[in-house]
């Protein structure tokens, strides 16, 4: 079976991201902030972390009385979040591409996604997919890179192609190459509204002072020019 793209990229990161992760700028200070600001009451519910990467946001949900399934393409960033969580979660590797058959329909009350679904090309199946395992009321809520970021970080031709981009990342042990889709906006909600998703905010927040205190050079940046690109929606009852 053909890896996902980026797949190789974090096997490197996963080591990376759980020793940084609770206090990268982007995601600590601006990300985490703005997602979490999007999520109902998680106490009693069932979550599914779609991404999870090293386990942050699986750790703060079973920490507020969620009981959560994470899922990661990395087989070591799955081990990331056991090394966090223990085993007070479920875990399961999967690729996002492919069908998640082995969820039952109606079986999870918020399904959340941080910083993942712009490294699936193809949008439809994996809402499809989402909108069946969701409870009727059930909520989705996502970040994902902002399109107007990615078009002027990168400079695409069109900015109505959907186009595979790579980027390269510091790391203490070196630079990593990683890979995403970049697509305009109307790809960003279209395919949620064709799932049958009903969108309940579209959020692009400014940075938090905290950033400001651990990046001040990037701060002025980030309250000019969105980064992440913030979604609720919601299933009907």
């Amino acid at each position: 079976m053909k890896k996902p793209i980026s797949y190789d990229s974090y096997e490197k990161l996963a080591q990376y991201y759980f020793e940084f992760v609770d206090t990268k700028p982007y995601n600590a200070y601006y990300e985490r902030p703005g997602l979490l600001a999007l999520l109902p009451e998680v106490a009693g519910k069932r979550v599914l972390d779609a991404g999870c990467a090293a386990g942050w946001y699986t750790a703060w949900l079973l920490d507020r009385g969620a009981e959560v399934t994470a899922l990661d393409m990395s087989p070591t960033m799955i081990e990331m979040t056991r090394r966090r969580v223990g085993d007070r979660a479920k875990l399961a590797q999967a690729d996002m591409n492919e069908p998640l058959s082995f969820f039952e329909d109606q079986s999870f009350d918020l399904v959340l996604s941080s910083l993942a679904l712009h490294y699936l090309k193809d949008w439809e199946p994996v809402l499809g997919e989402f909108f069946r395992i969701l409870k009727p009321g059930g909520k989705l809520a996502f970040s994902v890179h902002h399109p107007f970021m990615d078009y002027l970080e990168f400079n695409p031709e069109s900015y109505f192609e959907i186009k595979l981009l790579t980027d390269s990342w510091s790391t203490p042990n070196g630079e990593v190459e990683v890979q995403f889709y970049r697509r305009p906006l109307r790809d960003v909600l279209q395919p949620l509204l064709q799932a049958g998703f009903i969108l309940e905010a579209l959020e692009e927040p400014m940075p938090t002072e905290a950033f400001r205190r651990a990046d001040p050079k990037r701060y002025p940046k980030l309250t000019k020019r969105p980064t992440f690109l913030f979604v609720r929606a919601g299933k009907p009852a």
